[in-house]
């Protein structure tokens, strides 16, 4: 409690109102803002990171869902940052942590974060729960469970799983979604840095929406 408190504290004795009106319209009007800018927010933040002052890995789910229930949307930002200082420390159970934040107060903003470095990350420790999950998340109807299958590969590079990535693409052909047809083509761009020719290949058989494709192909040459 009293590490969130003293974190609380510097929040608000840097909210900026004025800011915060801004934010708030950005996203849409979804959360309540202090108006602290990320810059500000990280420079805040670094005394509570700083790994002699961090709180018990056990400790961690309690204290990330007790910030994901704050309103103002910088406690989210930090709860996530905080739990990646604990990358090299994650359990299986992890994952149940990771899904009540994807689900919870869900938006791209804390969504692409916990997909690509919480979720990536675990996934890399524990490649033997990857089709389980992949498979539970396409099959959710949840958009951003769906977008974490498609995404969390982002920064493998040469470690990309090639098979699910398809698999995962493939299930969600015809997917009227923004979010959805955005991650499609995100991750194929991303990953045309690494495999050009799959990715044209694929993009070549495969019926993309056409926001899809147009991004899965921006960084390639005809």
């Amino acid at each position: 409690m009293g590490y969130i408190l003293h974190l609380e504290a510097e929040f608000q004795n840097n909210a900026n109102e004025n800011i915060a009106v801004g934010q708030k319209a950005y996203m849409r009007n979804q959360f309540k803002f202090f108006g602290i800018k990320t810059p500000l927010r990280r420079e805040i933040q670094k005394p509570f990171l700083v790994k002699q002052f961090l709180p018990p890995k056990k400790k961690v789910p309690l204290l990330a869902k007790e910030l994901w229930d704050k309103p103002e949307r910088e406690y989210q930002f930090f709860a996530q940052e905080l739990v990646f200082k604990y990358v090299k420390e994650f359990e299986e159970s992890d994952i149940e942590l990771f899904e009540f934040m994807i689900i919870h107060k869900s938006w791209w903003d804390t969504v692409d974060f916990i997909a690509v470095k919480l979720v990536g990350s675990y996934l890399k420790k524990y490649p033997q729960k990857k089709e389980f999950y992949v498979d539970r998340w396409l099959r959710s109807n949840n958009i951003w469970l769906q977008r974490t299958a498609i995404i969390f590969q982002l920064k493998y590079k040469t470690e990309v799983d090639t098979g699910i990535l398809e698999k995962s693409i493939q299930s969600l052909l015809g997917s009227k979604e923004f979010f959805i047809n955005k991650a499609i083509g995100w991750m194929l761009r991303e990953y045309s840095k690494t495999n050009p020719v799959w990715v044209r290949e694929f993009v070549k058989r495969t019926a993309l929406a056409n926001q899809s494709k147009k991004e899965a192909l921006r960084l390639m040459r005809d």
